[in-house]
């Protein structure tokens, strides 16, 4: 059961300090400057935790081998993502909506992704699920 449970509280309490840090960058930092130091930070970080939690004994570059193209687009794909947080926080949006807004959109999107890419089936609690978010939105911008 905590197998299945921590990953979620991991993703909740990393987006909650996420949103905090991507709000409280400092106005006269440029946001790529700041990622750069956000990425070793990150790149360090993995480092060590795949010292820590490799299984086997191999060496990293061999680890490296195995890799397609996604982690370079994830790479990609998260400069966007938190430029964007970081630009979106700058313009003025309040925290307090700003990622609402964004997953009410994405929740949008993947249920599409979900059921053309991964066969996924829509079901009603995901429609309802969609229109509570749209709901919020309508409630926050009024």
């Amino acid at each position: 059961m905590i197998a299945y449970i921590w990953p979620i509280v991991l993703i909740v309490l990393s987006n909650l300090f996420y949103n905090i840090c991507a709000k409280s960058f400092p106005s006269v930092l440029n946001p790529f400057a700041a990622l750069t130091i956000t990425y070793l930070v990150a790149a360090v970080a993995s480092l060590v935790l795949y010292f820590l939690t490799r299984e086997e004994k191999s060496a990293l570059l061999l680890e490296y081998a195995k890799a397609n193209w996604v982690p370079y687009a994830f790479g990609l794909c998260l400069l966007g993502l938190e430029a964007g947080f970081i630009y979106t926080y700058k313009a003025g949006w309040p925290i307090s909506s700003a990622y609402i807004v964004t997953s009410a959109f994405l929740s949008i999107f993947l249920i599409v992704v979900g059921f053309l890419l991964y066969k996924e089936p829509i079901s009603w609690n995901k429609i309802v699920g969609v229109a509570v978010c749209l709901l919020g939105l309508w409630i926050i911008n009024k």
